[in-house]
């Protein structure tokens, strides 16, 4: 299923967006807040995550198309992390896109498309949304859609002394 705002397209993956996915979890700039950038073949092992996720509960991270351009953008939506986080069990928001796309408003407008999603037709109370402290841009965005601050935490993927570890919680409820 698609879904629409005025400028996106939150669309099922296609073949066609491995590659462009690729290419953006092998940037150093689009990947400097997680731990490594990924490989063709590590990226295209997402997608197939990411696919059946969305088959089991009919949600997930969409990609992201530029209605105007018909350009793959990079992916938003709703996810239940694989590891134990301080405030697990969550639903969490999160984004990727691309450096074109920066600056624009687009991962806002994507992101409260999805939210909306995820409290109107899933029925979800909360949901919440984290990244590494140094992590500015993304914590802007979470401010953006009306998330709150909540508490830092170390990251328990990440190992101590890691420049990433240190992360923080922002959080949203249904209104």
């Amino acid at each position: 299923m698609n879904y629409r705002t005025d400028r996106l397209i939150l669309r099922p993956w296609r073949e066609s967006d491995r590659q462009p996915f690729a290419s953006l979890n092998a940037s150093a700039d689009v990947m400097r807040y997680f731990p490594k950038t990924l490989t063709p073949a590590e990226s295209s092992g997402m997608v197939d995550i990411i696919e059946q996720k969305m088959a089991i509960n009919g949600w997930g991270l969409w990609a992201i198309e530029e209605k105007s351009s018909g350009a793959f953008m990079g992916f938003v939506g709703l996810n239940v992390p694989s590891y134990p986080l301080p405030f697990s069990p969550c639903i969490e928001i999160g984004w990727r896109l691309d450096s074109p796309f920066w600056g624009k408003g687009y991962a806002p407008e994507a992101a409260r498309k999805a939210l909306e999603i995820g409290f109107e037709q899933y029925g979800m109370s909360e949901i919440v949304s984290f990244t590494a402290l140094v992590n500015t841009p993304s914590q802007r965005v979470m401010e953006k859609i009306g998330m709150v601050r909540g508490e830092e935490f170390d990251h328990p993927a990440l190992e101590a002394g890691h420049p990433l570890r240190r992360h923080v919680v922002y959080r949203i409820k249904k209104s």
